[in-house]
């Protein structure tokens, strides 16, 4: 199974243009976003391509290709626009028997997680900055950045996953930087 997984798009349409049209091409089943879709929140500057009402269309027009969970900047009036489910606090994936507990980090981390089986995924972003991380029994930490407001001077990324690999890219040209391997 191949998936795409992105963070912290923050309202930024040329940016989310951008991973969808990367979305496309890659063949991926699901586009997952782990949360601050519109908003840029008061700790963020604007970001370059600002216009949260051009992420609702685009966003809306691939409303069945994605899975959503909330960020500390989405709200009910954010789902109110947007055509699919994006208040989830997390999501539970199965892919090549692996269990993906998929976060936006701000409530469940490495620091304050609730339960999570040996040997599984947490996937988070929030942060801004791109990881892979062991911890705990066998665990590791994926976050793949931002799309949009990268920090620590790491790219604008996002992350394909297929066969146990999460392949970190960046969003200008879709070039692998990083990988982990499960």
């Amino acid at each position: 199974m191949k998936l795409m997984i992105a963070s912290d798009i923050h309202g930024d349409s040329e940016c989310l243009s951008q991973l969808i049209c990367e979305y496309k091409r890659s063949g991926a089943a699901k586009l997952i976003l782990l949360g601050d879709l519109l908003y840029h929140g008061p700790r963020n500057d604007l970001p370059q391509g600002y216009a949260p009402k051009k992420c609702i269309d685009l966003l809306n027009s691939i409303k069945d290709e994605l899975l959503c969970v909330r960020g500390n900047c989405d709200t009910e009036v954010d789902q109110m626009v947007l055509d699919l489910p994006i208040l989830s606090d997390y999501s539970i994936i199965l892919a090549d028997g692996v269990e993906i507990f998929a976060t936006h980090g701000h409530n469940f981390n490495m620091q304050t997680l609730t339960s999570l089986r040996k040997g599984s995924v947490l996937l988070h972003g929030h942060t801004h900055v791109p990881a892979a991380i062991k911890f705990g029994q066998d665990n590791v930490y994926i976050n793949p950045g931002s799309v949009s407001i990268p920090k620590e001077n790491s790219p604008k990324s996002y992350i394909l996953y297929e066969n146990g690999v999460f392949s970190f890219r960046k969003l200008v040209d879709s070039t692998e930087y990083n990988t982990y391997t499960i």
